[in-house]
């Protein structure tokens, strides 16, 4: 059995108690056991140090997370804030820039339409007007002599330009219910028949018929005349005057018409009854549509007087034919009569297209004529109205101005009785001339002057004051 006893270290120099190095080696040994102990207890104090740090560090990682989200809400909800107020301010700010924009727009328009309407736009427009008209007359005449395959492109070109000008003028004057009339109707006709449908008897029989019927007799009726510097006397009369002249080109003078219109090969002749019913037929396809969309729907409007039809107009014109009749029959039965009586009209003007003109160009050139002719005289007498009334207002404020010229120098000394005496023969109504209305009638009648010279204005001398002070001077 082995003992487990310790050794027991010898006393020598070689290792036992009476040795030097014992105790040394004991205190050595003591160091480091005491040295390992508090190693140790180091190690564990790192150890919690570390464990709570780490913990500290994601607390404060987490606080600081949740103190960033919190700073981004308010800074958002500040944003939101401040962008709701810059908002509001810009929305007040464009607005105020949108009225004054209004503002501007607005006084720009008003300067532009007394501009428009001062007197040296009017002229300048008038003379714009007045040559084109002339010119347009001219060329007119010149293509039916040298190129009358140019007529019908003429009558499209003109109206591109003259009936959107028209239907402005009249939107602006509240007087676009006019633009639902026939004549309109029947223009659009026309320009769908010589572009679209060239080959449709049918419509050529109806354009023919309406063109040399309603709108031709619509110069004498309408009282249309060739005022050249007046556009819409000008518009009035291309619309009422251009399609006949354009379809009277195309049946009989248009050189090789069954190639560029078909339809004329199988018309050579009209069929009375067919024609009158044809054309009878899209009349009162027009009739319908504006009873309907004019007379019935905007009836409130047009019996306030807010709007002006072609009706209305005519029953306040208490002097012509057709207003009279008008005027004669019962309200409730009124618009009945009025469309009753346009189609037996419509009809009637059709009878010389029907069985005259269609078949003889001398006749259909006679035709023409005598309604350019009629647009002619009405344009001669409102040109002599006009400027035979504006000479006597002229010649009333003259005669008015030296009259009262004659009264202040009587009074002023005696010595020029005698002269304002003579000056008063001068401004008597026996040496001035006089104006009688030579008919009713306002287009054809004119003003016609008195067989009475005028006096010659500036032979007409003040009295010499100076001479009569000289004179009173040597008798003193």
């Amino acid at each position: 059995m082995i003992n487990s006893r310790p050794i027991t270290p010898p006393l020598n120099g070689s290792g036992g108690l009476g040795g030097k190095n014992y105790f040394s080696d004991r205190i050595e040994r003591f160091k480091r056991e005491d040295m390992t102990d508090w190693s140790s207890a180091f190690t564990l104090l790192d150890t919690m140090e570390t464990f709570f740090d780490s913990h500290v560090d994601l607390l404060q990682r987490k606080l600081q997370r949740h103190s960033d989200r919190l700073k981004t809400k308010a800074e958002e909800a500040l944003k939101m804030r401040d962008f709701s107020a810059a908002g509001d301010q810009l929305a007040e700010n464009f607005e105020k820039e949108v009225k004054s924009f209004k503002l501007k727009v607005s006084s720009r328009m008003t300067k532009l339409a007394s501009s428009w309407q001062s007197a040296k736009v009017v002229r300048t427009r008038e003379k714009i007007s007045f040559f084109f008209g002339v010119m347009s007359l001219l060329f007119s005449a010149l293509m039916f002599g040298l190129a009358p395959q140019w007529v019908h492109i003429a009558y499209t070109v003109q109206g591109l330009y003259l009936l959107p000008l028209r239907a402005y003028i009249y939107k602006k004057r509240a007087w676009h219910y006019f633009l639902f009339d026939l004549c309109y109707y029947v223009t659009i006709l026309n320009f769908l028949y010589i572009w679209v449908f060239p080959s449709s008897p049918a419509l050529l029989v109806a354009c023919y018929c309406l063109s040399h019927g309603s709108l031709a007799s619509a110069v004498i009726t309408w009282r249309n005349s060739l005022v050249f510097h007046d556009q819409d006397k000008v518009t009035s009369l291309f619309v009422h005057i251009y399609g006949p002249f354009s379809f009277t080109v195309i049946r009989h003078f248009y050189p090789n018409a069954e190639q560029r219109f078909p339809a004329l090969r199988e018309l050579p002749h009209l069929n009375p009854l067919h024609a009158l019913v044809l054309s009878g037929g899209i009349y009162v396809v027009w009739q319908l549509l504006y009873w309907k969309f004019v007379l019935i729907d905007r009836r409130e409007k047009i019996e306030s007087g807010q709007r002006t039809t072609s009706m209305s107009w005519m029953l306040n014109n208490k002097r012509g034919v057709i207003g009279k009749a008008l005027c004669s029959i019962p309200p409730n039965t009124r618009i009945p009569a009025f469309m009753f009586g346009q189609l037996i009209y419509s009809i009637v003007t059709e009878l010389p297209a029907v069985f005259l003109l269609y078949d003889s160009p001398f006749w259909s050139g006679a035709f023409l004529i005598f309604i350019f002719s009629v647009s002619v005289w009405n344009g001669g007498g409102f040109y002599i109205e006009v400027f035979g009334r504006k000479f006597e207002r002229e010649l009333e404020a003259l005669r008015k101005e030296l009259a009262e010229s004659a009264q202040a120098r009587s009074g002023r000394s005696s010595p020029t009785d005698g002269s304002t005496s003579s000056l008063s023969r001068f401004t008597s109504e026996d040496n001035l001339p006089s104006f009688s209305p030579g008919s009713s009638d306002s287009s054809n009648s004119s003003p016609t002057l008195d067989m009475h010279p005028l006096p010659h204005i500036e032979t007409i001398s003040e009295p010499n004051f100076d001479g009569l002070q000289m004179k009173s001077k040597k008798e003193q």
